[in-house]
């Protein structure tokens, strides 16, 4: 079976201490609720959380749907996104199945990557290392007006932005990255081909807009 790999890269810095950090574990609750319901996503996704303040960590390696745990997640301190960068290249490198002479391997992995500040690292090294790896789509999410889309645009050409950094314009973050992955999931399972524009996704909700 070949899988669609997803990996969730969570800015958990201080700044997302209360309502924001609480938006992301009810949205990560709420992304693989609805996941679960999607007969397309539960026969092909799979998910890992990568979570980064003053270092970065994988809390939840690639896991099937009926499997996957929301990890507990507390706000920490600083902003290590070029830490997260290279745990994100690593994970890839580590659990991503390469295609062989023998058998097709995974589909190339989406990630969801969603900060609200600005680094305080050395995140150009850290994108460098992340480049050195095959990736599907690569969506940042500028959560706030702190976060620095420039840097976001730097990673990726496909940013968009959230107004404030609240339960509602998270929750509408996490709704429209679950839709996403469903159109992913069902693209790859019927045409056998992968999303690789943000036209093929659905729509962002008005509360999400694009850098």
């Amino acid at each position: 079976m070949r899988r669609l790999p997803v990996y969730l890269v969570l800015d958990i810095s201080g700044s997302m201490h209360g309502e924001p950090i609480e938006a992301v574990r009810n949205g990560m609750q709420m992304l693989v609720s609805t996941l679960r319901t999607d007969p397309y996503a539960l026969e092909t996704a799979f998910l890992s959380v990568i979570i980064f303040d003053d270092k970065a960590r994988q809390a939840v390696p690639l896991t099937e749907l009926m499997s996957f745990q929301p990890p507990t997640i507390e706000a920490g301190s600083t902003t290590s996104l070029g830490d997260a960068l290279r745990v994100t290249k690593e994970s890839i490198e580590r659990e991503v199945r390469k295609t062989t002479a023998e058998e097709k391997g995974d589909w190339k992995p989406l990630v969801f990557l969603m900060t609200d500040g600005r680094p305080t690292d050395d995140w150009q090294k850290g994108l460098d290392t992340f480049r050195e790896v095959s990736t599907g789509m690569v969506i940042a999410c500028a959560a706030g007006p702190q976060a620095d889309t420039t840097v976001l645009k730097t990673i990726t050409e496909v940013v968009v932005s959230l107004d404030t950094a609240d339960s509602s314009t998270i929750g509408a973050f996490f709704k429209w990255v679950s839709a996403s992955i469903s159109t992913s999931s069902k693209k790859v399972d019927l045409t056998k081909a992968e999303s690789t524009e943000l036209s093929e996704l659905p729509p962002p909700p008005p509360q999400i807009s694009l850098v």
